[in-house]
């Protein structure tokens, strides 16, 4: 399947189906160029949380995620502890996984340990050269699960000592994130996503030059 036609005559990707939280965060999040590097480690830490799970789930449980994990700041969640570990064990309204709590901890000392010499944020937007990938799918099998940058990336993370970061949950990120445009070309985003990722560039140069 390609596109659906919504009641509102917009032509969307498939995947949310009709959902309303679904429908909204593909309408206003997923694909939008993101540049803070805190917003970025919160995306990388929820993308660990879905292995294995679908993204709906995280979704839903989003907000629960930011009060557990004190709105995912990387100076807070290093320093929590086997207290604080086991009362998110105990909370009903994020993943129980003690491997992916003890993970997130872990990746949180690793963005701490990088931000000494890299900005989050620049670190991974590198692997694309700064500027959001332009893809022109039509069909939804076209869009792989990993690539050749997923890949890449996913092994400078895992060498930075970032965990739950495989080739496959790095590409559903970088897609999350804005570096990859992978809205159908039918889709009403797929254009709205490629204008943000000109602007994005044109208010970049200037510092960069």
């Amino acid at each position: 399947m390609s596109t659906i036609e919504h009641e509102d005559g917009h032509r969307r990707c498939s995947w949310p189906g009709t959902d309303p939280l679904y429908v909204a965060y593909h309408d206003t999040d997923w694909g939008v160029p993101e540049r803070d590097s805190r917003a970025l480690f919160e995306k990388l830490l929820l993308d660990g949380f879905q292995a294995g799970l679908s993204w709906i789930t995280i979704l839903r449980k989003r907000e629960n995620f930011r009060r557990a994990f004190d709105g995912f700041e990387p100076q807070r969640v290093a320093r929590f502890g086997e207290r604080k570990v086991a009362a998110l064990m105990q909370n009903a309204g994020i993943v129980r996984n003690r491997a992916k709590i003890d993970g997130a901890i872990l990746s949180a000392r690793a963005y701490l340990e990088l931000a000494q010499s890299r900005d989050f944020s620049e670190f991974v937007w590198d692997f694309v050269d700064g500027r959001p990938v332009q893809n022109a799918w039509r069909e939804r099998n076209q869009v792989p699960v990993e690539t050749e940058v997923s890949r890449r990336l996913s092994k400078a993370l895992s060498a930075k000592g970032f965990k739950f970061c495989g080739p496959t949950i790095v590409y559903a990120f970088m897609q999350a994130v804005g570096m990859v445009n992978d809205h159908l070309v039918d889709c009403c985003r797929h254009a709205e996503c490629a204008e943000l990722a000109v602007a994005m560039v044109a208010e970049r140069k200037p510092s960069e030059a």
